[in-house]
Protein backbone atom coordinates (compact mmCIF):
# COMPACT_ATOMS: atom_id res chain seq x y z
CA UNK A 1 0.00 0.00 0.00
CA UNK A 2 1.15 3.22 -1.21
CA UNK A 3 1.11 6.03 1.29
CA UNK A 4 2.32 9.82 2.11
CA UNK A 5 4.86 8.32 4.72
CA UNK A 6 6.88 6.76 1.56
CA UNK A 7 9.54 8.03 -0.08
CA UNK A 8 10.73 7.47 -3.88
CA UNK A 9 13.63 8.20 -5.32
CA UNK A 10 14.81 8.38 -8.57
CA UNK A 11 18.52 8.45 -10.31
CA UNK A 12 19.03 9.93 -13.22
CA UNK A 13 18.03 13.30 -14.58
CA UNK A 14 16.82 12.60 -18.21
CA UNK A 15 13.66 11.76 -20.12
CA UNK A 16 12.88 8.88 -18.48
CA UNK A 17 13.55 10.00 -14.79
CA UNK A 18 11.36 13.24 -15.13
CA UNK A 19 8.36 11.28 -16.71
CA UNK A 20 8.63 8.80 -14.49
CA UNK A 21 8.52 11.59 -11.57
CA UNK A 22 5.53 13.25 -13.12
CA UNK A 23 3.75 10.45 -13.61
CA UNK A 24 3.72 9.31 -9.77
CA UNK A 25 1.94 12.38 -9.24
CA UNK A 26 -0.40 12.08 -12.08
CA UNK A 27 -1.21 9.09 -10.57
CA UNK A 28 -1.86 10.55 -7.38
CA UNK A 29 1.38 9.34 -5.45
CA UNK A 30 1.47 11.87 -1.84
CA UNK A 31 4.62 10.92 -0.36
CA UNK A 32 7.94 12.37 -1.17
CA UNK A 33 9.85 12.12 -4.75
CA UNK A 34 12.98 12.52 -5.10
CA UNK A 35 14.92 13.24 -8.06
CA UNK A 36 18.73 13.48 -8.46
CA UNK A 37 20.81 13.76 -11.88
CA UNK A 38 24.53 14.37 -11.89
CA UNK A 39 24.17 17.51 -14.84
CA UNK A 40 23.66 20.76 -13.21
CA UNK A 41 20.63 21.14 -16.24
CA UNK A 42 16.87 20.29 -15.35
CA UNK A 43 15.66 17.56 -17.22
CA UNK A 44 16.04 17.77 -21.18
CA UNK A 45 15.07 15.21 -23.77
CA UNK A 46 18.61 14.32 -26.14
CA UNK A 47 17.08 14.70 -29.92
CA UNK A 48 17.50 17.84 -30.46
CA UNK A 49 20.69 17.65 -29.44
CA UNK A 50 22.18 15.98 -32.65
CA UNK A 51 19.20 17.44 -34.44
CA UNK A 52 17.68 20.80 -34.12
CA UNK A 53 19.48 22.41 -31.66
CA UNK A 54 22.79 21.45 -33.10
CA UNK A 55 21.35 22.51 -36.61
CA UNK A 56 21.16 25.81 -34.88
CA UNK A 57 17.39 25.78 -35.64
CA UNK A 58 16.28 25.06 -32.48
CA UNK A 59 16.91 27.20 -29.15
CA UNK A 60 18.37 25.76 -25.94
CA UNK A 61 15.02 26.04 -24.00
CA UNK A 62 13.14 23.95 -26.21
CA UNK A 63 14.95 20.55 -25.11
CA UNK A 64 13.78 20.63 -21.73
CA UNK A 65 11.10 18.22 -20.02
CA UNK A 66 9.11 20.89 -18.09
CA UNK A 67 9.95 24.57 -16.90
CA UNK A 68 12.27 25.17 -14.33
CA UNK A 69 9.24 25.71 -11.85
CA UNK A 70 7.24 22.83 -12.73
CA UNK A 71 9.35 20.81 -10.18
CA UNK A 72 8.72 23.06 -7.52
CA UNK A 73 4.91 23.16 -8.45
CA UNK A 74 4.94 19.31 -8.20
CA UNK A 75 7.12 19.18 -4.98
CA UNK A 76 9.30 17.45 -6.97
CA UNK A 77 12.59 17.23 -4.82
CA UNK A 78 15.56 18.02 -6.99
CA UNK A 79 19.24 17.17 -6.19
CA UNK A 80 21.22 18.36 -9.62
CA UNK A 81 25.12 17.96 -10.10
CA UNK A 82 24.75 14.87 -7.95
CA UNK A 83 25.92 11.91 -8.47
CA UNK A 84 25.25 8.52 -6.82
CA UNK A 85 28.11 7.21 -5.66
CA UNK A 86 26.89 4.05 -3.39
CA UNK A 87 23.72 2.26 -3.35
CA UNK A 88 23.52 -0.13 -0.10
CA UNK A 89 19.90 -2.29 -0.81
CA UNK A 90 20.31 -3.59 2.89
CA UNK A 91 19.29 -0.32 4.15
CA UNK A 92 17.77 1.12 1.45
CA UNK A 93 19.72 4.04 1.17
CA UNK A 94 21.70 5.92 -1.85
CA UNK A 95 24.60 8.08 -0.86
CA UNK A 96 25.20 10.96 -2.64
CA UNK A 97 28.85 12.63 -3.26
CA UNK A 98 28.23 15.54 -1.21
CA UNK A 99 27.95 12.71 1.20
CA UNK A 100 24.71 12.79 2.02
CA UNK A 101 22.03 9.78 2.68
CA UNK A 102 18.81 9.53 0.65
CA UNK A 103 16.62 6.38 2.06
CA UNK A 104 14.04 5.24 -0.04
CA UNK A 105 11.01 2.70 -0.09
CA UNK A 106 10.77 2.27 -3.91
CA UNK A 107 14.17 3.21 -6.40
CA UNK A 108 14.12 3.74 -9.81
CA UNK A 109 17.65 3.74 -11.93
CA UNK A 110 17.08 5.52 -15.37
CA UNK A 111 20.90 5.75 -15.30
CA UNK A 112 21.26 6.09 -18.90
CA UNK A 113 24.14 5.75 -20.84
CA UNK A 114 27.49 7.19 -21.81
CA UNK A 115 29.45 7.35 -24.80
CA UNK A 116 32.00 5.05 -26.21
CA UNK A 117 35.15 6.59 -26.28
CA UNK A 118 37.75 5.89 -28.74
CA UNK A 119 40.78 4.15 -27.43
CA UNK A 120 43.52 5.36 -29.50
CA UNK A 121 46.25 7.94 -29.86
CA UNK A 122 45.67 11.63 -29.46
CA UNK A 123 42.07 11.50 -27.71
CA UNK A 124 43.38 13.88 -25.50
CA UNK A 125 43.78 16.48 -28.15
CA UNK A 126 41.63 19.65 -28.07
CA UNK A 127 39.29 19.13 -30.91
CA UNK A 128 38.41 15.85 -30.04
CA UNK A 129 34.12 15.32 -28.72
CA UNK A 130 31.62 12.97 -27.86
CA UNK A 131 27.89 14.21 -27.69
CA UNK A 132 25.60 13.07 -25.00
CA UNK A 133 25.28 15.93 -23.34
CA UNK A 134 23.52 19.71 -24.01
CA UNK A 135 27.09 20.94 -22.77
CA UNK A 136 28.11 18.93 -25.39
CA UNK A 137 25.89 20.11 -28.27
CA UNK A 138 26.41 23.60 -27.28
CA UNK A 139 29.90 23.18 -27.49
CA UNK A 140 29.69 21.31 -30.96
CA UNK A 141 27.11 23.66 -32.60
CA UNK A 142 29.93 26.88 -31.91
CA UNK A 143 32.67 23.92 -33.79
CA UNK A 144 30.24 23.36 -36.12
CA UNK A 145 30.02 26.91 -36.80
CA UNK A 146 32.94 27.93 -36.48
CA UNK A 147 34.64 24.84 -38.98
CA UNK A 148 31.74 26.16 -41.42
CA UNK A 149 33.40 29.49 -41.37
CA UNK A 150 37.02 28.64 -41.60
CA UNK A 151 36.32 25.94 -44.53
CA UNK A 152 37.66 23.68 -41.97
CA UNK A 153 37.40 19.66 -41.59
CA UNK A 154 35.12 17.29 -39.30
CA UNK A 155 35.88 13.56 -39.15
CA UNK A 156 33.54 11.55 -37.58
CA UNK A 157 34.02 8.17 -36.35
CA UNK A 158 30.59 6.03 -37.28
CA UNK A 159 27.91 6.06 -39.47
CA UNK A 160 25.11 5.22 -36.84
CA UNK A 161 22.43 7.66 -36.52
CA UNK A 162 24.29 10.27 -34.47
CA UNK A 163 27.41 10.20 -36.40
CA UNK A 164 24.72 10.65 -39.71
CA UNK A 165 22.76 13.48 -38.09
CA UNK A 166 26.07 15.24 -36.98
CA UNK A 167 27.23 14.63 -40.70
CA UNK A 168 23.77 16.54 -41.70
CA UNK A 169 24.21 19.06 -39.33
CA UNK A 170 27.94 19.86 -40.10
CA UNK A 171 27.24 20.21 -43.97
CA UNK A 172 24.45 22.50 -42.81
CA UNK A 173 26.85 24.71 -41.40
CA UNK A 174 29.31 23.83 -44.44
CA UNK A 175 32.03 22.30 -42.65
CA UNK A 176 34.40 19.77 -44.77
CA UNK A 177 32.73 16.10 -43.23
CA UNK A 178 34.32 12.62 -43.79
CA UNK A 179 32.96 9.83 -41.92
CA UNK A 180 35.06 6.76 -41.40
CA UNK A 181 32.98 3.50 -41.03
CA UNK A 182 34.17 0.01 -40.46
CA UNK A 183 31.33 -1.82 -42.08
CA UNK A 184 30.23 -1.48 -45.88
CA UNK A 185 27.35 1.33 -45.24
CA UNK A 186 25.71 3.53 -42.56
CA UNK A 187 23.79 1.74 -40.36
CA UNK A 188 24.85 -1.15 -41.28
CA UNK A 189 23.94 -2.82 -38.10
CA UNK A 190 20.80 -1.33 -37.76
CA UNK A 191 18.79 -1.37 -41.11
CA UNK A 192 21.41 -4.06 -43.01
CA UNK A 193 23.12 -3.35 -46.50
CA UNK A 194 19.80 -3.04 -48.22
CA UNK A 195 18.84 0.41 -46.95
CA UNK A 196 22.52 1.65 -46.21
CA UNK A 197 23.31 2.69 -49.69
CA UNK A 198 20.12 4.84 -49.57
CA UNK A 199 22.25 7.30 -46.86
CA UNK A 200 25.62 7.00 -48.39
CA UNK A 201 24.08 8.27 -51.65
CA UNK A 202 21.58 10.80 -49.13
CA UNK A 203 24.82 12.50 -47.89
CA UNK A 204 27.34 12.03 -50.95
CA UNK A 205 24.81 14.56 -52.57
CA UNK A 206 25.63 16.91 -49.75
CA UNK A 207 29.06 16.49 -49.78
CA UNK A 208 29.97 14.37 -46.98
CA UNK A 209 32.26 11.65 -47.86
CA UNK A 210 32.74 7.93 -46.48
CA UNK A 211 35.42 5.82 -45.52
CA UNK A 212 34.17 2.93 -45.18
CA UNK A 213 36.03 -0.68 -44.17
CA UNK A 214 38.13 1.34 -41.97
CA UNK A 215 38.76 2.39 -38.39
CA UNK A 216 40.68 5.17 -36.90
CA UNK A 217 44.17 4.26 -35.17
CA UNK A 218 45.39 7.56 -34.44
CA UNK A 219 44.58 11.53 -34.03
CA UNK A 220 47.64 13.20 -35.08
CA UNK A 221 47.47 16.75 -33.25
CA UNK A 222 50.24 19.93 -33.25
CA UNK A 223 50.57 22.14 -30.12
CA UNK A 224 47.41 20.34 -28.29
CA UNK A 225 45.08 20.71 -31.33
CA UNK A 226 43.83 18.15 -34.00
CA UNK A 227 45.68 18.19 -37.31
CA UNK A 228 44.73 14.55 -38.84
CA UNK A 229 42.99 11.73 -38.28
CA UNK A 230 44.72 8.01 -39.58
CA UNK A 231 43.19 4.69 -40.03
CA UNK A 232 44.30 1.57 -39.73
CA UNK A 233 44.18 1.32 -43.86
CA UNK A 234 46.90 3.15 -43.82
CA UNK A 235 44.84 6.60 -44.66
CA UNK A 236 45.37 9.83 -43.53
CA UNK A 237 42.69 12.55 -43.48
CA UNK A 238 43.01 16.29 -42.66
CA UNK A 239 40.83 17.34 -39.37
CA UNK A 240 40.43 20.13 -37.60
CA UNK A 241 38.02 18.67 -35.10
CA UNK A 242 37.05 14.58 -34.88
CA UNK A 243 33.93 13.17 -33.50
CA UNK A 244 33.80 9.70 -32.03
CA UNK A 245 29.76 8.65 -32.17
CA UNK A 246 31.04 4.85 -32.13
CA UNK A 247 27.94 4.08 -29.74
CA UNK A 248 26.63 4.53 -26.17
CA UNK A 249 27.39 1.86 -23.23
CA UNK A 250 24.73 1.72 -20.47
CA UNK A 251 26.09 3.30 -17.21
CA UNK A 252 25.38 0.32 -14.83
CA UNK A 253 28.39 0.84 -12.41
CA UNK A 254 25.94 0.80 -9.44
CA UNK A 255 23.82 -1.38 -10.16
CA UNK A 256 26.70 -3.77 -10.56
CA UNK A 257 28.13 -2.27 -6.99
CA UNK A 258 25.13 -3.20 -5.64
CA UNK A 259 24.70 -6.82 -6.72
CA UNK A 260 21.70 -5.98 -9.10
CA UNK A 261 21.53 -8.72 -11.95
CA UNK A 262 23.11 -7.27 -15.17
CA UNK A 263 22.51 -8.46 -19.22
CA UNK A 264 25.43 -9.41 -20.92
CA UNK A 265 27.52 -6.50 -22.26
CA UNK A 266 28.02 -8.45 -25.60
CA UNK A 267 24.53 -8.89 -25.88
CA UNK A 268 24.19 -5.24 -25.46
CA UNK A 269 24.04 -4.88 -21.58
CA UNK A 270 22.28 -3.53 -18.95
CA UNK A 271 20.34 -3.91 -16.16
CA UNK A 272 17.95 -6.99 -16.38
CA UNK A 273 14.15 -6.07 -15.76
CA UNK A 274 10.90 -8.15 -15.87
CA UNK A 275 7.78 -6.90 -17.67
CA UNK A 276 7.34 -4.64 -15.10
CA UNK A 277 10.35 -3.04 -15.20
CA UNK A 278 11.49 -4.59 -12.09
CA UNK A 279 15.06 -5.95 -11.47
CA UNK A 280 16.35 -8.28 -9.22
CA UNK A 281 15.83 -6.36 -6.45
CA UNK A 282 11.75 -6.28 -6.26
CA UNK A 283 11.93 -2.41 -4.44
CA UNK A 284 14.40 -1.11 -7.52
CA UNK A 285 13.41 -0.47 -11.01
CA UNK A 286 14.93 0.79 -14.32
CA UNK A 287 13.96 2.00 -17.22
CA UNK A 288 15.40 3.93 -20.18
CA UNK A 289 18.92 3.66 -21.60
CA UNK A 290 20.02 1.13 -19.25
CA UNK A 291 17.13 -1.09 -18.68
CA UNK A 292 17.56 -5.07 -20.58
CA UNK A 293 13.81 -6.09 -20.51
CA UNK A 294 12.79 -9.52 -22.57
CA UNK A 295 10.44 -8.54 -25.67
CA UNK A 296 7.39 -10.78 -25.63
CA UNK A 297 7.24 -9.58 -29.80
CA UNK A 298 11.03 -10.47 -30.60
CA UNK A 299 11.16 -13.55 -28.36
CA UNK A 300 14.80 -11.54 -27.03
CA UNK A 301 15.85 -9.47 -23.66
CA UNK A 302 16.33 -5.66 -25.77
CA UNK A 303 18.07 -2.70 -24.01
CA UNK A 304 16.84 0.51 -26.16
CA UNK A 305 18.38 3.75 -26.54
CA UNK A 306 15.88 5.65 -28.06
CA UNK A 307 14.05 8.74 -27.26
CA UNK A 308 10.79 6.82 -27.08
CA UNK A 309 11.84 4.09 -24.94
CA UNK A 310 12.81 6.68 -22.33
CA UNK A 311 9.49 8.53 -22.66
CA UNK A 312 7.33 5.63 -22.02
CA UNK A 313 9.00 3.38 -19.85
CA UNK A 314 9.65 6.07 -16.79
CA UNK A 315 6.06 6.36 -16.87
CA UNK A 316 5.52 2.27 -16.83
CA UNK A 317 7.97 1.67 -14.13
CA UNK A 318 6.20 4.93 -12.26
CA UNK A 319 3.01 3.20 -12.31
CA UNK A 320 5.11 -0.41 -11.29
CA UNK A 321 6.29 1.28 -8.46
CA UNK A 322 3.03 2.07 -7.10
CA UNK A 323 1.53 -1.76 -7.33
CA UNK A 324 0.17 -1.12 -10.75
CA UNK A 325 -0.15 -3.53 -13.03
CA UNK A 326 2.67 -3.24 -15.42
CA UNK A 327 3.75 -5.47 -19.03
CA UNK A 328 5.73 -3.23 -20.63
CA UNK A 329 6.08 -4.24 -24.17
CA UNK A 330 6.32 -1.13 -26.52
CA UNK A 331 7.36 -1.69 -30.26
CA UNK A 332 10.81 0.23 -30.59
CA UNK A 333 10.40 3.60 -32.11
CA UNK A 334 12.97 6.09 -32.97
CA UNK A 335 13.19 9.07 -35.66
CA UNK A 336 15.48 10.82 -37.69
CA UNK A 337 15.91 13.95 -39.68
CA UNK A 338 19.03 14.44 -42.06
CA UNK A 339 18.71 17.15 -45.17
CA UNK A 340 15.26 16.67 -46.73
CA UNK A 341 15.00 12.77 -45.24
CA UNK A 342 12.72 12.50 -42.44
CA UNK A 343 12.20 8.98 -41.17
CA UNK A 344 10.57 6.34 -38.50
CA UNK A 345 11.66 3.66 -37.61
CA UNK A 346 9.07 0.82 -35.64
CA UNK A 347 10.47 -3.04 -34.74
CA UNK A 348 13.57 -4.62 -34.36
CA UNK A 349 15.37 -6.26 -37.64
CA UNK A 350 19.09 -6.67 -37.22
CA UNK A 351 21.08 -8.25 -40.15
CA UNK A 352 20.14 -12.19 -39.73
CA UNK A 353 17.03 -11.64 -38.37
CA UNK A 354 14.87 -11.41 -41.68
CA UNK A 355 14.27 -12.96 -45.11
CA UNK A 356 13.39 -10.08 -46.84
CA UNK A 357 13.28 -6.62 -47.15
CA UNK A 358 10.13 -5.05 -49.23
CA UNK A 359 9.95 -1.52 -50.44
CA UNK A 360 6.57 0.08 -50.62
CA UNK A 361 6.93 3.51 -52.42
CA UNK A 362 9.53 5.05 -54.48
CA UNK A 363 12.99 4.57 -53.36
CA UNK A 364 14.12 6.89 -55.81
CA UNK A 365 12.87 10.05 -54.89
CA UNK A 366 13.03 8.66 -51.00
CA UNK A 367 9.20 8.33 -50.73
CA UNK A 368 8.94 5.09 -49.76
CA UNK A 369 8.10 2.15 -46.31
CA UNK A 370 10.64 -0.31 -46.31
CA UNK A 371 9.73 -3.56 -44.23
CA UNK A 372 11.96 -5.89 -43.18
CA UNK A 373 10.02 -9.63 -42.66
CA UNK A 374 10.52 -13.42 -41.50
CA UNK A 375 8.36 -15.83 -43.25
CA UNK A 376 6.05 -13.20 -44.44
CA UNK A 377 5.31 -11.43 -40.94
CA UNK A 378 6.76 -7.92 -40.62
CA UNK A 379 9.31 -7.32 -38.16
CA UNK A 380 10.28 -3.87 -38.34
CA UNK A 381 9.26 -0.81 -40.68
CA UNK A 382 11.26 2.35 -42.06
CA UNK A 383 9.06 4.93 -43.49
CA UNK A 384 10.73 7.25 -45.30
CA UNK A 385 9.14 10.90 -46.16
CA UNK A 386 5.49 9.30 -45.86
CA UNK A 387 4.13 10.24 -43.23
CA UNK A 388 0.89 9.12 -40.56
CA UNK A 389 1.57 5.50 -41.05
CA UNK A 390 3.31 4.50 -37.91
CA UNK A 391 0.06 3.41 -36.17
CA UNK A 392 -0.42 0.77 -39.33
CA UNK A 393 3.07 -0.57 -38.76
CA UNK A 394 3.02 -1.54 -35.34
CA UNK A 395 -0.14 -3.30 -35.38
CA UNK A 396 1.27 -4.97 -38.27
CA UNK A 397 4.49 -6.01 -36.21
CA UNK A 398 2.05 -6.61 -33.30
CA UNK A 399 -0.23 -8.76 -35.13
CA UNK A 400 2.14 -11.23 -36.15
CA UNK A 401 -0.08 -11.80 -39.08
CA UNK A 402 1.54 -13.16 -42.22
CA UNK A 403 0.50 -10.82 -45.47
CA UNK A 404 0.88 -10.85 -48.88
CA UNK A 405 4.16 -9.41 -50.56
CA UNK A 406 2.50 -8.24 -53.44
CA UNK A 407 -0.27 -6.23 -51.40
CA UNK A 408 2.42 -5.07 -48.61
CA UNK A 409 4.52 -3.68 -51.34
CA UNK A 410 1.53 -1.30 -53.17
CA UNK A 411 0.92 1.69 -52.23
CA UNK A 412 -2.32 2.00 -53.45
CA UNK A 413 -3.78 -0.75 -50.72
CA UNK A 414 -4.35 0.29 -47.33
CA UNK A 415 -2.07 -1.15 -45.16
CA UNK A 416 -4.83 -1.72 -41.98
CA UNK A 417 -6.73 -3.74 -44.58
CA UNK A 418 -3.67 -6.58 -44.09
CA UNK A 419 -4.92 -6.82 -40.66
CA UNK A 420 -7.87 -8.31 -41.36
Amino acid sequence: MVDADQTFVIVGGGLAGAKAAETLRAEGFTGRVILIGDEREHPYERPPLSKGFLAGTEERDSVFVHEPGWYAQADIELHLGQTVVHLDRATRTVLLGDGATVRYDKLLLATGSEPRRLDIPGTGLAGVHHLRRLAHAERLRGVLATLGRDNGHLVIAGAGWIGLEIAAAARGYGAEVTVVEPEPTPLHQVIGPELGQLFTDLHSEHGVRFHFGARLTEIVGQDGMVLAARTDDGEEHPAHDVLAAIGAAPRTALAESAGLDLFDPAQGGGIIVDAALRTSDPDIHAAGDVAAAHHPLFGTRLRVEHWANALNSGPAAARAMLGRQVAYDRVPYFFSDQFDLGLEYSGWAPPGSYDQVLIRGDAGKREFIAFWLKDHRVLAGMNVNVWEVTEPIQRLIRSGVRVDADALSDPTVDLASLLA
